[in-house]
């Protein structure tokens, strides 16, 4: 059942996005608005400029969460994926979450992490503000997390990783699922059968800090 549910979500999502800008299009939006709020950023005093982060954190979020992610619905996982193109080819955990945060812009080491421990790139993403978690059931995690900030955040798990949305009481995993992998990347509630419900260690760390932030917008590399 949760399989034909998720991939009818994945169907739905496809014939949606149809109906929508090509991929490439909507990347080379995102870039474009990221140099624009880059030369206001430049030419403004702090008080904009504390703004200008806001809104470029609001804007990131909600392009990643909302447009970018639902293209990516529905590809296939695979071990050795690295596919850069929604839906066409299979895409591999790490790929995925490197893959996003390069799209929009991030100067980042994009083979090198993918292929790394995912705890190594998200002390890199989050400025080393990170919290462990170790045997701990999911619904202690999930209680820690209502108790977070809403935004994006990277986890990464014994032998996995994906990214954590919070929207007040809603909370999703979104990841490329090798549990499922005709399915692969999927976004779903944590207390499924999934990866970060059965592992034993998750680490976390939230994105978009004024940090990194910053370095998106002045185009600097995160390494």
């Amino acid at each position: 059942m949760r399989s034909f549910t998720i991939l009818l979500i994945s169907l739905l999502s496809i014939s949606s996005q149809s109906q929508k800008k090509e991929y490439p299009a909507l990347l080379n939006e995102i870039l474009n608005t990221r140099d624009s709020l880059a030369v206001k950023y430049e030419q403004s005093n702090t008080s904009d400029k504390n703004l200008i982060i806001t809104k470029a954190r609001k804007y990131l979020e909600e392009t990643i969460v909302y447009q970018l992610f639902p293209y990516w619905y529905g590809t296939p996982w695979d071990f050795n994926g690295t596919t850069r193109i929604p839906r066409k080819g299979s895409i591999a955990c790490g790929y995925f979450v490197t893959n996003i945060l390069t799209d929009v812009g991030f100067k980042i080491p994009r083979v090198r992490w993918a292929q790394s421990p995912s705890e190594i790139f998200i002390k890199k993403l989050s400025f080393g503000h990170i919290n462990r978690f170790s045997n701990k059931t999911i619904e202690d995690f999930e209680k820690y997390l209502k108790t977070m900030k809403n935004g994006l955040y990277i986890v990464g798990l014994d032998m996995h990783t994906g990214f954590v949305y919070i929207k007040d009481d809603y909370i999703r995993f979104i990841h490329a699922d090798y549990y499922e992998p005709e399915i692969g990347v999927v976004s779903e509630i944590l207390n499924s059968h999934s990866p970060i419900k059965d592992s034993n260690y998750r680490v976390l760390g939230k994105l978009m800090s004024k940090e990194m932030l910053l370095h998106w917008l002045q185009q600097q590399p995160i390494n």
